[in-house]
C-alpha cells in the first residue's frame, strides 16, 4: 500500500471493504483491533499495528469526512474500530472529535497571545468571508 496515489476507483474499493468489514462490527464492545481489520481490507498482513496501518487510518478519515459514524476505541482488551450503535456512542465518537479539536484551539489562541472566543470570532468572521474555504 505504499507508494504511488490510488485512484478514485481504489479509494472506492477500499472505503467499501472498510464498510463491509464494520457492518459485523456495530457497537464498541464488538470493536475490531485495527492491524485485523487492515488485513482483511487490503488481503495482506500489517508488518506492525503503528506504521502499517497507515492507509487503513487514511481510509476511515474519509469514511469519517463523509459522516460515517465510525469509533475507536482503546483498551487493555484491544480496542480497535466499530460502527457506532446507539446514539450515547455516537455522541462519545462526537465528543471525542470536539474535545481534540477544542485543544488545538486553545493551543493556537495561545500561540497567537488572544483569547479563545476572540480566535473563534475571528474564525467565524473569515469562514463567513469565504464560505467555500
Amino acid at each position: 500500500m505504499k507508494g504511488r496515489a490510488w485512484t478514485n476507483e481504489q479509494w472506492e474499493y477500499y472505503k467499501g471493504r472498510v464498510l463491509a468489514t464494520l457492518a459485523q462490527h456495530i457497537g464498541e464492545e464488538k470493536a475490531i483491533p485495527a492491524d485485523e481489520l487492515y488485513e482483511r481490507v487490503f488481503s495482506a498482513p500489517a508488518d506492525d499495528k503503528i506504521n502499517a496501518t497507515k492507509p487503513l487510518r487514511k481510509v476511515v478519515r474519509a469514511l469519517r469526512k463523509e459522516g460515517t459514524p465510525i469509533g475507536s476505541s482503546v483498551s487493555n482488551q484491544g480496542g480497535g474500530y466499530y460502527l457506532a450503535r446507539t446514539a450515547s456512542e455516537l455522541d462519545q465518537v462526537a465528543d471525542r472529535f470536539l474535545n481534540v479539536g477544542l485543544k488545538a484551539f486553545i493551543v493556537v489562541s495561545r500561540m497567537r497571545k488572544i483569547a479563545l472566543p476572540e480566535l473563534l470570532g475571528q474564525m467565524r468572521l473569515n469562514l463567513e468571508k469565504n464560505p467555500n474555504a
